[in-house]
């Protein structure tokens, strides 16, 4: 009996993509107080379990390659915007991406909480962060992308589309099962936690963001299930045709089923062919 247990609690180790033991560097991305607040400046970090909400403190956890290939990847998990899901969308990736030569970050990022220019604040100063360091870690300052996972999908996307100046502009963008509109395919969710339960129609315009997309957006590696009941597929058509119509590169891949949230588990029966073509992917828009 024992024997058997020890056998089923390995097959069962063994089924989930381990976390990295890796230990980050830990950057505070505001030293003096961040631009704009959300309301969250005096409350305490609350983590549940993988969870992570009410960020006040932003950071950015940088895990360097130890053969860096020159490229770097920022990772914003998702979570509606309400807290982060740091594992699955996170720390699963870092053994993943180090061993191709890339060094991961993933950005703890603070929730709009009804200001949507609060990550928007946070992503550029990321950006700006891993490029000034970026001879410190190996990395090509022209080879810094943005990743987001649902929600955190829209973040990236908004940063790849609202970057404003030119250093604060990610050189390609990685999405899964991305929110990308604010109108009646959104995640409410997600809409209700970035601009608030009664949105304007100005503000709706503006964060849909396959009205963002022009010719400086950057190359887009995107994934998802077409069986997604969360996400509406359709966020991802929308910014697929802008992209498209931009004459933007980007690589999709849609599959079948898998559902919402699958991040890099072990339980998502194509993971080991969108991890193939993503890491294709990457080698192929290397500088």
């Amino acid at each position: 009996m024992k024997r058997i247990l020890t056998i089923t609690t390995t097959l069962l180790m063994l089924g989930t993509s381990a976390l990295s033991a890796a230990k980050p560097v830990k950057i505070a991305l505001w030293q003096d107080g961040a631009p704009t607040k959300n309301g969250h400046e005096n409350t305490e970090e609350k983590w549940d379990g993988p969870r992570v909400s009410e960020v006040s403190v932003p950071e950015l956890w940088i895990y360097p390659a130890k053969k860096p290939n020159g490229q770097a990847v920022i990772c914003a998990p998702g979570g509606g915007y309400k807290y982060l899901s740091t594992d699955n969308e996170g720390k699963m990736l870092v053994d993943w991406m180090n061993t191709q030569g890339i060094t991961f970050a993933i950005l703890k990022y603070r929730v709009p909480n009804g200001h949507p220019e609060v990550p928007l604040e946070d992503g550029r100063q990321a950006i700006s962060i891993m490029r000034k360091k970026a001879s410190e870690f190996g990395v090509n300052p022209d080879e810094i992308g943005i990743m987001g996972c649902s929600a955190g999908g829209h973040f990236a996307a908004t940063l790849a589309t609202m970057h404003g100046e030119e250093r604060f502009r990610p050189d390609f963008e990685i999405l899964l099962y991305p929110v990308i509109s604010m109108t009646d395919i959104t995640h409410t969710g997600s809409r209700n936690h970035l601009l608030g339960d009664n949105p304007t129609p100005e503000m709706i315009e503006k964060y849909s963001l396959e009205n963002r997309v022009d010719s400086r957006t950057p190359p887009a590696f995107i994934v998802l299930a077409s069986d997604d009941k969360t996400v509406d597929p359709l966020n991802t058509i929308y910014y697929v045709e802008k992209l498209q119509k931009n004459k933007i590169p980007y690589s999709l891949h849609i599959y079948p089923d898998g559902g919402h949230g699958f991040g890099f588990r072990d339980t998502n029966p194509y993971k080991a062919q969108w991890s193939g073509e993503l890491e294709r992917w990457l080698r192929s828009i290397r500088k």
